[in-house]
């Protein structure tokens, strides 16, 4: 790599002190050194031990410095330097930062204690002691997450779990739907289930079930309506229609017209799924065409990647397309480049 080579050659010296060389690029690193090595910690991800892995490999191939007996001696030493270097850099920025501090609780004591005089009031005046003896919600009291399943109060780790997944929806039933108070719901990609329950013994003539394009009505004559609202999506209205088994559950087929979606709800407003959450069976996405079973996979592994914060099937194939462009460009210097 273009970046690399700029120290080979002192790399290449294995009589340097290890030392000495590491403790001079730390406290002496001019402002190119430090563009090179920002450039070098961007390309290992942002991530400051895979760097140090790089330079080991590096310095391991153009040296024969891992062939000190007192190799792990020597970085020890080099570790211990530069954290009581950067120690004391940091001492006089923390003494700043406490002086600052006492003197806003004092001038916080100060006020307290006029406002008191002038109105006589019964409450005791809030002293410097009192303010630092409480903790501050940012920097004094970390954040106490749950150790090995079991939160702090003693409840069931999943309780976090339930909460992210009411930021994102509920975890859909076995259908891929949900169990609501009034109804309940199941879907594939093809269609929308309605299971609404009924009175038994209701007869279909008093049932009122008004299906349109982008709205649905359901009801009993005479009786309050049951689900009325504007739907998640729009649907074919021809193929959809309804039906009462065993006389006590109303059954409402809605045929999608997007049948390559995920619904997170029946009738917008209401509580939604967690579409990342679906699990659609194998043997359904068999009896696809193989372009539309392609399209499905691909839609669901691109679900997944999401929800896991890795880059979609898209994304993949740029950032292959770029490894390909800069592997048959070796010229090129690609450190300080950005890319979207």
């Amino acid at each position: 790599m273009a970046v690399i080579s700029d120290y080979e050659e002192e790399a290449s010296n294995p009589k340097k002190d290890v030392a000495a060389g590491v403790s001079g690029s730390g406290n002496e690193a001019s402002s190119s050194q430090d563009a090179a090595l920002e450039a070098l910690l961007s390309k290992s991800d942002n991530d400051p031990l895979k760097l140090l892995e790089t330079v080991i490999w590096f310095v391991g191939r153009k040296s024969k410095v891992l062939e000190l007996e007192d190799l792990d001696s020597r970085i020890s030493e080099i570790v211990s330097k530069v954290k009581t270097t950067q120690a004391k850099q940091r001492e006089p920025l923390t003494k700043l930062s406490n002086i600052k501090e006492n003197e806003t609780s004092k001038g916080i004591s100060k006020v307290s204690g006029t406002r008191d005089s002038k109105n006589n009031a019964r409450e005791p005046n809030i002293s410097e002691t009192d303010i630092k003896a409480e903790p501050s919600n940012k920097d004094t009291v970390p954040e106490v997450k749950s150790v090995g399943g079991v939160s702090p109060k003693g409840t069931d780790a999943k309780e976090g779990e339930e909460e992210e997944n009411d930021e994102k929806g509920i975890k859909p039933n076995a259908g891929n739907g949900a169990d609501l108070e009034k109804y309940s719901w199941t879907q594939t990609l093809a269609e929308v289930t309605v299971h609404i329950p009924i009175p038994p013994g209701t007869k279909s003539r008093a049932i009122s079930c008004d299906i349109r394009k982008n709205t649905l009505k359901v009801g009993i004559k005479g009786q309050p309506t049951i689900l009325e609202g504007e739907l998640y999506n729009s649907v074919k209205v021809d193929d959809c229609f309804w039906s009462l088994e065993d006389g006590k559950t109303l059954s409402i087929l809605l045929t999608k017209h997007n049948q390559m979606e995920w619904w997170r709800s029946v009738i917008k407003g209401e509580r939604e799924i967690n579409t990342q959450k679906v699990e659609p069976e194998n043997s359904k996405l068999s009896d696809l065409d193989p372009e539309t079973r392609q399209t499905v996979e691909k839609m669901m592994y691109d679900q997944r990647q999401k929800a896991m914060g890795l880059p979609t099937s898209e994304e993949q194939q740029k950032q292959d397309i770029l490894k390909n462009f800069m592997a048959k460009h070796p010229e090129m210097d690609f450190s300080k480049a950005k890319f979207s």
